[in-house]
């Protein structure tokens, strides 16, 4: 009895792990992000404004947790927030996972500058 509860407890321990780790879908959260593009550049490296942040290569939960944010109102700025009312959560784990698979982000500093130049 002992063994069997321990192998159920291990089953859904490793079902719950599997679930809680699990990301969105990166062509349904590239076929979201379009209009991303606009701020924060095609390749999610924000185009030629520095002003707006770098997405490429952030980590999901962070942006997930952002998006979360926004949508909350627990991060305000009227723009973001306007485009993830309409997100679900599926979509927004999506667009995490999508932005979080593009290549690192190209580092500059406030002038432009990229790292090594």
């Amino acid at each position: 009895m002992k063994r069997f509860l321990a192998s159920l407890l291990i089953t859904t321990l490793a079902v719950s792990a599997g679930s809680a780790f699990a990301k969105g879908d990166i062509e349904a959260g590239k076929a979201k992000a379009v209009v991303c593009q606009a701020c924060h550049g095609a390749d999610g490296n924000a185009g030629t404004d520095p002003q707006y942040p770098r997405l490429a290569g952030q980590y999901h939960d962070y942006l997930a947790r952002a998006l979360h944010e926004y949508k909350t109102g627990g991060r305000t700025n009227p723009i973001m927030a306007g485009f993830v009312a309409t997100l679900s959560d599926q979509d927004i784990e999506n667009v995490a996972t999508y932005f979080a698979s593009l290549p690192e982000s190209k580092l500059v500093d406030l002038h432009g500058h990229m790292q090594g130049d």
